[in-house]
């Protein structure tokens, strides 16, 4: 029997809880042993709830216990987090967890003392909600030369660019709606503005490199200038805008991005919708593959989590490869990157446009004083000295290569 205790009660904590019971059969068929819910941490107490009794409040009693062997971590944040994830792995305690902020920042650290100590620090649910995907980069690809990652991972900006896409409506709009259903938190910052999806791309990043990719060093754009105009050029350009968190080897170093893209039709992501996730992935011998699914939400997530306790059940005593070393890898700067962009600015500027941007293609959707146009490949640093010459825009959007 597998003693598991599970840190903090919410949404995650419950869902972790709550899929161990309802499964259990299965469960414990695939695990090759039974798995058994001994402690719930939290600073609350549960009356009421079927698992009331196993509520302490004191991480000593479960750090203690010699019978706990796998710890599930859902408290989210670093702190106090941190401190008891590490003091598990130290006591050889395997720990899993969807604490993705955690993860980007301490990541190589706790695992490489889980491996010291022949325990896991295993993190599927971090990345992806529901969606496999840490495995299948552990796993699956070992044969492969990752080279690029390409990725919709965050439900809840993607849900607000779908209504914002299908309804026309404007941004600050459909956040209210995504907030009064539970889709985005009262303080929407970690992910409107881009944070929650860099996090999520540092980790991919450093698993398909094995060295640590910081998340500081990522440029990050989120989504709060989009419009709902945007969105009419977007259709009459037969595209859509996307929150793209993106990673690629290149011949000038590691390169790493999480800004809204303008992508076409024929891309598989344009038809990743509402608060769906999904990752893009290349790799040298396969080509593309993609892993789609509930990138959040209590039980995908938990399913995750659930799965790798399921795992170090199965390696007791046995540390699950992982590689992701404590070797920073130094991010380039995207002034360099090529690529299009869409760029909007007022009417009174077409004439300077045309002369610093040279060869242009424009776009009518007949808002008035204004001038949309897309402009011919060009590196991050002309585009931005170009647009510096005429005074700046009213927005601009980077349009994603086929």
């Amino acid at each position: 029997m597998i003693h598991v205790a599970v840190l903090g009660y919410g949404t995650v904590g419950s869902g972790v809880v709550e899929v161990i019971e309802t499964n259990k059969k299965d469960i414990n068929k695939r695990a090759a042993t039974e798995l058994n819910i001994k402690y719930i941490l939290d600073l609350r107490d549960f009356p009421g709830d079927p698992y009331e009794s196993k509520v302490v409040h004191d991480y000593e009693v479960i750090l203690n216990d010699p019978e706990v062997t796998v710890i599930c971590e859902t408290m989210g944040g670093i702190n106090p987090a941190y401190d008891f994830s590490k003091r598990a792995l130290l006591a050889g305690k395997s720990v899993c967890t969807s604490n993705k902020e955690l993860v980007a920042n301490h990541g190589p650290e706790l695992i490489s003392i889980a491996r010291e100590h022949h325990c896991n620090y295993l993190f599927e649910a971090s990345v992806g909600g529901g969606i496999p995907i840490i495995r299948p980069l552990n796993y699956s690809l070992t044969a492969e030369k990752i080279d690029s990652i390409t990725g919709i991972l965050n439900g809840t900006t993607n849900y607000i660019l779908t209504k914002m896409d299908k309804e026309g409506a404007d941004f600050e709009e459909v956040l209210k709606e995504a907030q009064d259903k539970g889709y985005a938190e009262r303080n929407p910052e970690a992910d409107v503005e881009g944070y929650d999806a860099c996090r999520k791309i540092a980790i991919l990043s450093s698993l398909m490199c094995g060295k640590n990719v910081k998340y500081e060093e990522i440029y990050t754009e989120g989504i709060t200038k989009i419009s709902s105009a945007d969105f009419l050029y977007a259709k009459q350009m037969n595209k859509s805008v996307k929150l793209l968190a993106m990673s690629r080897d290149t011949e000038n170093g590691f390169f790493a991005m999480v800004a809204p893209f303008m992508i076409s039709k024929e891309h598989p992501l344009y038809c990743v919708n509402d608060v769906f996730n999904a990752i893009y992935v290349h790799g040298n011998m396969l080509g593309d593959s993609m892993y789609y699914g509930r990138g959040a939400g209590k039980l995908p997530t938990a399913s995750a989590v659930v799965s790798d306790v399921v795992d170090c059940a199965r390696h007791q005593g046995k540390t699950v490869m992982c590689f992701w070393e404590n070797e920073d890898v130094k991010v380039v700067n995207i002034e360099n990157d090529k690529g299009k962009f869409f760029v909007r600015v007022d009417s009174d500027k077409k004439d300077a446009a045309i002369e610093a941007f040279g060869a242009l293609a424009e776009i009518n959707v007949g808002i008035e004083k204004e001038f949309a146009f897309m402009t011919q490949v060009m590196t991050e640093k002309e585009f931005n000295d170009k647009i510096e010459k005429i005074g700046g825009c009213i927005n601009r959007i980077r349009i994603l290569s086929a």
